[in-house]
């Protein structure tokens, strides 16, 4: 038997996004093609969008499954984890 590494990708990247980006919102709009995901910080003094994903149907719900699991996961080692609370008034934005 071949002793073959499994498939390794390598993925290009920088310091900077190896720091990550911290959100404290996120809005989710779609249409039949795709899922727009989109990471805002909404800390004054001006609210700003930091990132959008855009991905189609099908990725998005593997991305809602392969989420709902690590959840489980991280609630069996560390605890149930409450849900925060939602805003009280829908949030928009508007580009500038």
């Amino acid at each position: 038997m071949d002793n073959q590494q499994p498939n390794q990708i390598k993925i290009k990247t920088n310091e900077e996004a190896l720091k990550g980006i911290y959100s404290t919102n996120m809005q989710v709009a779609h249409s039949k093609e795709e899922f727009i995901l989109d990471f805002m910080n909404l800390f004054p003094p001006q609210p700003s969008l930091l990132s959008r994903v855009i991905v189609s149907p099908g990725h998005f719900k593997r991305m809602v499954k392969v989420l709902e699991e690590n959840l489980k996961r991280y609630e069996a080692s560390f605890g149930k984890v409450e849900e925060a609370e939602s805003p009280k008034n829908e949030i928009g934005f508007k580009a500038e």
